[in-house]
């Protein structure tokens, strides 16, 4: 039987450095987002966020979306594909405008410009910019504001969160994922994606660092008044930690992947003296059997380092006292035993592990943190725009302007906020 191409569904795509998601959810008449299909599967052709092997990826990618489908039911013809990476690049701007209208009043029209005047920054010609984030707005000196529209006033402010890419690496995804039959509605930040699925509008109000541990990077947002302020990208992940345990234990990467994932835990205190596993053998050679407590110190000494970068980026940052509602971590990294405890240890912050919330549907699926990025990809394609979009997809070429597209965008993600 036919595949159904169904209008009212999106699709989320979380192209990682050890597999790639894809996650189909639709919207009921009361606004749940219900998810309908997923499938996964294992990719080696993204290294860190990049494309390192575009026929690997096209492979995945077509793998995945089939899965996706055949559970679903429905055909795929467009998703909404996430970005990470060393290249992401984040920083805080400021836009100025006099307000046009003679009686003063704030307008949309206003609110355009100094959202563009915010976005007139010097960037080399080989990034693009991928978000225009507004924080808040200032009117006459008044600040704190989050939709100044209707109000009076003759200088308008704008604070922004600026995120940019590489437009090589921006533009190899959109090719991997095209060239795997699948039109590319629009590119989203992964810690953006991963907030919305699983931060609560009180954390990100109280002020709140997601840290989300991928394969092959580590990711951070922070969130103050529930607007975003600061994005960074550590190039290390769960991936090296199963390099460690391959080379620590002496044994394929394959089996250190199998033996962290069962046994694998980041805080040595938290496991007994007399534990045992059964490490492989390499070439043939006999199985071993040694102390759980070796493999937790390999792994607790590369998580210890990744949490005592994400420490040394908040506070060069200024927000290790400006977050109180403390760090939520995600990923398929969190997944393992003593994490949040190693975290809180390292961070000296209240520490919960987070899964994907807001949804319906295949909860006990995508119910786990590794599935954080889809589903919020999911979630915000829902709100942005129609989910099989007709109109002409967004021009990833080498200085094209993006802005228009991302200021819609913003604005449906935000609504009333910006």
């Amino acid at each position: 039987m036919a595949k159904e191409v169904k209008k009212d569904i999106v699709v989320g795509l979380d192209l990682g450095t050890t597999k790639v998601c894809t996650i189909i959810g639709e919207q009921d008449s009361e606004g749940q987002v219900h998810i309908i299909g997923v499938g996964t599967c294992p990719s080696s052709g993204l290294k860190k966020g990049s494309v390192v092997n575009i026929e690997q990826t096209i492979s995945a990618i077509k793998k995945s979306v089939q899965d996706a489908e055949r559970m679903a039911g429905v055909q795929i013809t467009s998703a909404f594909a996430g970005i990470a990476g060393g290249h992401i690049k984040g920083l805080n701007s400021r836009g100025v405008i006099a307000v046009s209208r003679k009686d003063k009043e704030i307008t949309e029209e206003d609110r355009e410009r100094v959202l563009e005047a915010a976005r007139a920054i010097a960037i080399p010609m080989d990034r693009e910019i991928i978000h225009v984030v507004p924080q808040e707005y200032i009117v006459d000196d008044q600040d704190g504001i989050k939709n100044p529209v209707g109000m009076s006033g003759v200088r308008l402010e704008a604070e922004v969160h600026v995120v940019t890419g590489s437009v090589t690496s921006v533009q190899n995804i959109v090719r991997s994922v095209e060239r795997a039959d699948v039109r590319v509605a629009d590119i989203i930040l992964q810690p953006l994606a991963s907030a919305e699925a699983i931060l609560s509008t009180d954390e990100k109000e109280l002020g709140v660092v997601l840290i989300d541990i991928g394969g092959g990077t580590t990711d951070i947002a922070v969130f103050i008044n529930g607007s975003l302020w600061h994005t960074g990208i550590i190039t290390l992940g769960g991936a090296l930690v199963t390099s460690d345990v391959a080379v620590g234990l002496r044994t394929p990467n394959t089996e250190a992947e199998i033996i962290k994932t069962q046994f694998g835990c980041a805080y040595t205190a938290m496991v007994k003296e007399e534990e045992e596993i059964t490490v492989p053998g390499v070439g043939g050679r006999a199985d071993r059997r040694m102390p759980r407590r070796v493999l937790s110190e390999i792994i607790e000494a590369r998580m210890e380092e990744i949490f005592e970068l994400v420490t040394a980026e908040l506070k060069k940052n200024g927000f290790e006292d400006r977050i109180p509602a403390g760090a939520v971590i995600t990923g398929g990294a969190s997944l393992m035993e003593g994490t949040a405890e190693l975290a809180e240890k390292i961070l000296q912050l209240p520490v919960r592990i987070g899964s994907p919330k807001k949804i319906g549907g295949l909860t006990d699926v995508v119910s786990n943190p590794s599935y954080s990025t889809a589903v919020g990809l999911v979630l915000m394609g829902m709100q942005t725009q129609d989910p099989q979009p007709s109109k002409k997809p967004t021009s990833f070429a080498a200085g094209g302007d993006m802005f228009n597209n991302v200021l819609d965008r913003m604005k449906k993600w935000f609504g009333d906020s910006i």
